[in-house]
């Protein structure tokens, strides 16, 4: 009996702790906690300030659209925690995605947020890839909703004729991205020009010449 209930006592144990391994941001254990972005004490998420005021939990960063006219005809603008102070340990926020017609928002992942996107204005191809390798792809359009999972590779594209805009939602306060493509041509220091060549089956002079293209522009 006495093995009996160690074993349920090692099951609800491992429960809990599996459940708190997919949770998003940690739980808030008080009513605020608005970031002091400028602190140097370093902690997960922000440490407190002591003197928040209202202005801690407003933003209009959201409320003009991006600007498009670069390479990928796409610009995300996040409202997150280091815009919006007073979303520390809320674990939620914002960005607003604008899309000039034929723009892509290339191939990503979030690794510490599911997003979920809203179309404001035109119609988007999204779709993201499990770790199966396998392609969950659809067409959605002003007043629809699309969800990438927590991780997942995903992209959206305005193959349309005229600018499109979604509302994403994450469940972190910072979810991060990291963009396939740059995190892989232009990190720093460099991935090793071998790896790369062998990784995507090409030479490394091709390599080469796919790392100029994300170098920075002077």
């Amino acid at each position: 009996m006495a093995l009996t209930a160690a074993c349920k006592l090692l099951v609800v144990l491992m429960t809990m702790t599996m459940v708190s391994l997919v949770r998003a941001d940690p739980d808030l254990l008080q009513d605020i906690c608005v970031a002091d972005l400028n602190s140097a004490i370093k902690v997960n998420g922000f440490p407190c300030k002591s003197n928040a005021t209202a202005e801690d939990f407003f933003s209009d960063v959201l409320a003009k659209p991006g600007a498009t006219n670069n390479s990928a005809g796409s610009l995300v603008t996040g409202a997150n925690v280091q815009k919006i102070p007073g979303l520390n340990t809320l674990g939620v926020s914002l960005s607003r995605i604008d899309y000039a017609p034929g723009g892509l928002n290339p191939p990503h992942t979030h690794p510490r947020a599911t997003e979920v996107v809203f179309v404001l204005e035109g119609e988007l191809d999204v779709g993201f890839i499990t770790t199966g390798n396998v392609l969950f792809s659809k067409h959605i359009k002003k007043g629809e909703i699309f969800v990438f999972p927590k991780g997942l590779v995903h992209f959206q594209k305005n193959n349309g004729k005229t600018p499109a805009a979604v509302i994403a939602a994450f469940n972190s306060q910072l979810p991060g991205t990291q963009s396939i493509a740059t995190t892989l041509f232009a990190a720093a220091p460099p991935v090793p020009d071998d790896v790369l060549a062998k990784a995507f089956h090409i030479g490394t002079k091709q390599v080469e010449k796919m790392k100029s293209r994300f170098a920075p522009k002077n």
